[in-house]
Protein backbone atom coordinates (compact mmCIF):
# COMPACT_ATOMS: atom_id res chain seq x y z
CA UNK A 1 0.00 0.00 0.00
CA UNK A 2 1.43 3.39 -0.99
CA UNK A 3 1.63 6.42 1.27
CA UNK A 4 -1.16 8.00 -0.77
CA UNK A 5 -3.37 4.93 -0.26
CA UNK A 6 -2.74 4.98 3.51
CA UNK A 7 -3.56 8.68 3.72
CA UNK A 8 -6.78 8.13 1.77
CA UNK A 9 -7.79 5.26 4.06
CA UNK A 10 -7.06 7.31 7.18
CA UNK A 11 -9.19 10.16 5.86
CA UNK A 12 -12.10 7.83 5.11
CA UNK A 13 -12.17 6.25 8.58
CA UNK A 14 -11.47 8.25 11.76
CA UNK A 15 -9.11 6.77 14.31
CA UNK A 16 -10.68 4.67 17.05
CA UNK A 17 -10.74 6.34 20.46
CA UNK A 18 -10.11 3.26 22.60
CA UNK A 19 -10.44 3.14 26.42
CA UNK A 20 -7.39 3.62 28.67
CA UNK A 21 -5.07 0.69 29.45
CA UNK A 22 -4.82 0.06 33.21
CA UNK A 23 -2.82 -2.06 35.62
CA UNK A 24 -4.31 -5.46 36.59
CA UNK A 25 -5.62 -4.12 39.92
CA UNK A 26 -7.08 -0.96 38.40
CA UNK A 27 -8.68 -3.05 35.66
CA UNK A 28 -10.23 -5.36 38.30
CA UNK A 29 -11.58 -2.34 40.21
CA UNK A 30 -13.20 -1.07 37.02
CA UNK A 31 -14.67 -4.51 36.34
CA UNK A 32 -16.18 -4.68 39.83
CA UNK A 33 -17.87 -1.33 39.29
CA UNK A 34 -19.36 -2.60 36.06
CA UNK A 35 -20.33 -5.89 37.74
CA UNK A 36 -22.48 -4.05 40.28
CA UNK A 37 -24.42 -2.46 37.45
CA UNK A 38 -24.76 -5.82 35.68
CA UNK A 39 -26.11 -7.42 38.87
CA UNK A 40 -28.67 -4.65 39.17
CA UNK A 41 -29.64 -5.25 35.55
CA UNK A 42 -30.06 -9.00 36.19
CA UNK A 43 -32.27 -8.34 39.23
CA UNK A 44 -34.38 -5.91 37.22
CA UNK A 45 -34.71 -8.49 34.43
CA UNK A 46 -35.80 -11.14 36.97
CA UNK A 47 -38.36 -8.73 38.43
CA UNK A 48 -39.70 -8.01 34.95
CA UNK A 49 -40.04 -11.74 34.25
CA UNK A 50 -41.89 -12.16 37.56
CA UNK A 51 -44.28 -9.38 36.54
CA UNK A 52 -44.72 -11.02 33.15
CA UNK A 53 -45.79 -14.26 34.86
CA UNK A 54 -48.63 -12.31 36.44
CA UNK A 55 -49.92 -10.76 33.23
CA UNK A 56 -53.52 -11.55 32.26
CA UNK A 57 -54.17 -14.21 29.62
CA UNK A 58 -56.29 -14.13 26.50
CA UNK A 59 -58.47 -17.12 25.62
CA UNK A 60 -57.91 -18.56 22.13
CA UNK A 61 -61.33 -19.60 20.85
CA UNK A 62 -60.53 -20.07 17.16
CA UNK A 63 -59.39 -23.43 15.82
CA UNK A 64 -56.22 -23.18 13.75
CA UNK A 65 -54.62 -25.75 11.47
CA UNK A 66 -51.04 -26.26 10.28
CA UNK A 67 -49.32 -28.63 7.91
CA UNK A 68 -46.49 -30.64 9.41
CA UNK A 69 -44.13 -33.40 8.29
CA UNK A 70 -46.80 -35.97 9.15
CA UNK A 71 -49.85 -34.10 7.90
CA UNK A 72 -52.35 -31.61 9.25
CA UNK A 73 -52.27 -30.70 12.96
CA UNK A 74 -54.18 -28.30 15.18
CA UNK A 75 -52.80 -25.57 17.40
CA UNK A 76 -53.43 -27.83 20.38
CA UNK A 77 -51.41 -30.60 18.77
CA UNK A 78 -48.44 -28.24 18.35
CA UNK A 79 -48.04 -28.39 22.15
CA UNK A 80 -47.08 -32.08 21.82
CA UNK A 81 -48.76 -32.74 25.17
CA UNK A 82 -46.84 -30.03 27.01
CA UNK A 83 -48.33 -27.07 28.86
CA UNK A 84 -46.46 -24.27 27.11
CA UNK A 85 -46.01 -23.45 23.44
CA UNK A 86 -43.75 -20.84 21.86
CA UNK A 87 -44.46 -20.02 18.21
CA UNK A 88 -42.02 -17.99 16.12
CA UNK A 89 -43.28 -16.69 12.78
CA UNK A 90 -40.41 -17.05 10.31
CA UNK A 91 -40.69 -15.57 6.81
CA UNK A 92 -39.99 -18.28 4.26
CA UNK A 93 -42.36 -18.14 1.32
CA UNK A 94 -42.80 -16.73 -2.17
CA UNK A 95 -42.02 -13.03 -2.25
CA UNK A 96 -39.54 -13.14 0.62
CA UNK A 97 -35.97 -12.13 -0.21
CA UNK A 98 -33.99 -15.35 -0.63
CA UNK A 99 -36.89 -17.51 -1.77
CA UNK A 100 -36.79 -20.39 -2.60
CA UNK A 101 -33.21 -21.11 -1.50
CA UNK A 102 -33.27 -19.24 1.78
CA UNK A 103 -35.63 -17.85 4.39
CA UNK A 104 -35.52 -14.19 5.38
CA UNK A 105 -32.01 -13.27 6.54
CA UNK A 106 -33.26 -11.96 9.86
CA UNK A 107 -35.41 -15.01 10.57
CA UNK A 108 -32.51 -17.22 9.56
CA UNK A 109 -30.30 -15.42 12.10
CA UNK A 110 -32.90 -16.29 14.74
CA UNK A 111 -33.00 -19.93 13.65
CA UNK A 112 -29.21 -20.17 13.73
CA UNK A 113 -29.20 -19.17 17.39
CA UNK A 114 -31.85 -21.52 18.75
CA UNK A 115 -30.50 -23.76 21.49
CA UNK A 116 -31.32 -27.47 21.60
CA UNK A 117 -35.08 -27.71 22.10
CA UNK A 118 -34.70 -30.71 24.47
CA UNK A 119 -33.92 -28.27 27.29
CA UNK A 120 -37.19 -26.41 26.70
CA UNK A 121 -39.06 -29.70 26.43
CA UNK A 122 -37.70 -30.66 29.87
CA UNK A 123 -39.49 -27.58 31.24
CA UNK A 124 -42.86 -28.61 29.75
CA UNK A 125 -42.36 -26.22 26.83
CA UNK A 126 -42.50 -26.74 23.06
CA UNK A 127 -40.92 -24.39 20.53
CA UNK A 128 -42.01 -24.35 16.89
CA UNK A 129 -41.45 -22.14 13.85
CA UNK A 130 -44.24 -21.45 11.36
CA UNK A 131 -44.09 -20.14 7.77
CA UNK A 132 -46.21 -20.03 4.63
CA UNK A 133 -43.82 -22.23 2.63
CA UNK A 134 -44.94 -25.81 1.81
CA UNK A 135 -43.47 -28.60 3.91
CA UNK A 136 -41.31 -29.88 1.06
CA UNK A 137 -39.52 -26.52 0.91
CA UNK A 138 -39.23 -26.28 4.69
CA UNK A 139 -37.69 -29.76 4.86
CA UNK A 140 -35.18 -28.84 2.15
CA UNK A 141 -34.28 -25.59 3.92
CA UNK A 142 -33.83 -27.28 7.30
CA UNK A 143 -31.56 -29.93 5.79
CA UNK A 144 -29.46 -27.31 4.01
CA UNK A 145 -29.08 -25.10 7.08
CA UNK A 146 -28.76 -27.86 9.68
CA UNK A 147 -31.84 -26.79 11.66
CA UNK A 148 -33.75 -29.26 13.84
CA UNK A 149 -36.46 -26.89 15.00
CA UNK A 150 -40.02 -28.23 14.50
CA UNK A 151 -41.34 -26.14 11.60
CA UNK A 152 -44.93 -26.03 10.36
CA UNK A 153 -46.83 -24.47 7.46
CA UNK A 154 -49.50 -21.84 8.08
CA UNK A 155 -52.82 -22.65 6.40
CA UNK A 156 -55.24 -20.04 7.74
CA UNK A 157 -55.41 -16.68 9.52
CA UNK A 158 -53.22 -17.56 12.50
CA UNK A 159 -50.52 -15.09 11.46
CA UNK A 160 -52.96 -12.21 10.98
CA UNK A 161 -54.80 -12.94 14.23
CA UNK A 162 -51.60 -12.95 16.27
CA UNK A 163 -49.77 -9.98 14.76
CA UNK A 164 -47.25 -11.79 12.59
CA UNK A 165 -48.70 -11.58 9.11
CA UNK A 166 -46.39 -8.76 7.98
CA UNK A 167 -43.52 -8.95 10.46
CA UNK A 168 -41.74 -11.57 12.54
CA UNK A 169 -42.81 -12.18 16.12
CA UNK A 170 -42.92 -14.71 18.95
CA UNK A 171 -46.25 -15.74 20.51
CA UNK A 172 -46.53 -17.69 23.75
CA UNK A 173 -49.45 -19.97 24.62
CA UNK A 174 -50.54 -22.04 27.62
CA UNK A 175 -52.72 -25.17 27.68
CA UNK A 176 -54.59 -25.92 30.92
CA UNK A 177 -55.89 -29.21 32.33
CA UNK A 178 -59.15 -28.79 30.40
CA UNK A 179 -57.25 -28.38 27.11
CA UNK A 180 -58.19 -24.72 26.87
CA UNK A 181 -55.58 -22.57 25.15
CA UNK A 182 -54.55 -19.07 26.18
CA UNK A 183 -52.27 -16.49 24.62
CA UNK A 184 -50.01 -15.27 27.42
CA UNK A 185 -47.36 -13.08 25.79
CA UNK A 186 -46.06 -11.66 22.52
CA UNK A 187 -42.80 -10.04 21.44
CA UNK A 188 -41.48 -8.76 18.12
CA UNK A 189 -38.99 -6.24 16.75
CA UNK A 190 -35.90 -6.08 18.98
CA UNK A 191 -37.53 -8.43 21.47
CA UNK A 192 -36.86 -11.27 19.04
CA UNK A 193 -33.14 -10.41 19.11
CA UNK A 194 -32.98 -11.79 22.64
CA UNK A 195 -34.48 -15.13 21.69
CA UNK A 196 -32.62 -18.34 20.94
CA UNK A 197 -31.28 -19.25 24.37
CA UNK A 198 -33.16 -21.58 26.69
CA UNK A 199 -33.31 -19.04 29.54
CA UNK A 200 -34.67 -16.18 27.45
CA UNK A 201 -37.38 -18.39 26.01
CA UNK A 202 -38.41 -19.63 29.45
CA UNK A 203 -38.44 -16.09 30.82
CA UNK A 204 -41.26 -15.10 28.45
CA UNK A 205 -43.43 -18.13 29.34
CA UNK A 206 -46.15 -18.01 31.99
CA UNK A 207 -44.39 -20.64 34.14
CA UNK A 208 -40.92 -19.17 33.76
CA UNK A 209 -37.83 -21.26 34.47
CA UNK A 210 -39.76 -23.17 37.16
CA UNK A 211 -36.91 -22.99 39.67
CA UNK A 212 -37.36 -22.33 43.40
CA UNK A 213 -35.57 -18.97 43.42
CA UNK A 214 -38.11 -17.38 41.07
CA UNK A 215 -40.86 -15.08 42.26
CA UNK A 216 -43.90 -16.86 40.84
CA UNK A 217 -47.58 -16.99 41.82
CA UNK A 218 -48.55 -19.55 44.43
CA UNK A 219 -48.96 -23.09 43.11
CA UNK A 220 -46.70 -22.67 40.07
CA UNK A 221 -44.41 -25.67 39.43
CA UNK A 222 -40.88 -25.16 40.75
CA UNK A 223 -37.93 -27.49 41.26
CA UNK A 224 -34.49 -27.00 42.85
CA UNK A 225 -32.18 -24.75 40.87
CA UNK A 226 -29.73 -26.49 38.50
CA UNK A 227 -30.96 -30.00 39.36
CA UNK A 228 -33.08 -30.51 36.25
CA UNK A 229 -30.23 -29.56 33.90
CA UNK A 230 -28.99 -32.39 31.71
CA UNK A 231 -27.26 -33.34 28.49
CA UNK A 232 -29.74 -32.81 25.66
CA UNK A 233 -29.73 -36.53 24.80
CA UNK A 234 -30.11 -37.69 28.41
CA UNK A 235 -33.45 -36.33 29.55
CA UNK A 236 -35.91 -38.96 30.75
CA UNK A 237 -39.46 -37.94 31.57
CA UNK A 238 -40.20 -38.27 35.28
CA UNK A 239 -36.63 -39.26 36.17
CA UNK A 240 -35.17 -37.99 39.44
CA UNK A 241 -32.10 -35.73 39.21
CA UNK A 242 -28.83 -37.64 38.94
CA UNK A 243 -27.30 -37.96 42.42
CA UNK A 244 -23.80 -37.08 41.25
CA UNK A 245 -25.04 -33.98 39.44
CA UNK A 246 -26.87 -32.90 42.58
CA UNK A 247 -23.59 -33.11 44.53
CA UNK A 248 -21.68 -31.20 41.86
CA UNK A 249 -24.29 -28.46 41.50
CA UNK A 250 -24.66 -28.09 45.29
CA UNK A 251 -20.91 -27.68 45.66
CA UNK A 252 -20.78 -25.15 42.83
CA UNK A 253 -23.64 -23.11 44.28
CA UNK A 254 -22.05 -23.14 47.75
CA UNK A 255 -18.75 -21.90 46.31
CA UNK A 256 -20.59 -19.15 44.47
CA UNK A 257 -22.45 -18.06 47.62
CA UNK A 258 -19.21 -18.02 49.61
CA UNK A 259 -17.58 -15.87 46.95
CA UNK A 260 -20.54 -13.48 47.08
CA UNK A 261 -20.21 -13.23 50.87
CA UNK A 262 -16.46 -12.58 50.64
CA UNK A 263 -17.09 -9.78 48.12
CA UNK A 264 -19.60 -8.10 50.45
CA UNK A 265 -17.28 -8.40 53.50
Amino acid sequence: MTTSDKNEKNCAQPAMHTPPVLSPQAWEDARQQMLEKEKAHSKARDALAAERRRMPWMAVEETYAFEGPRGRVSLRELFEGRRQLIVYRAFFEAGVFGWPDHACRGCSMVADQVAHVAHLNARDTTLVFVSRAPQVDIARLKARMGWDIPWFTLTDGFDADFGVDEWHGTNVFYRDDDNRIFRTYFINNRGDEQMGGTWNYLDITPLGRQEVWEDSPEGYPQTPTYKWWNWHDNYAEGAAPDRKWVEVSDAGEAAFRNQEDDTRA
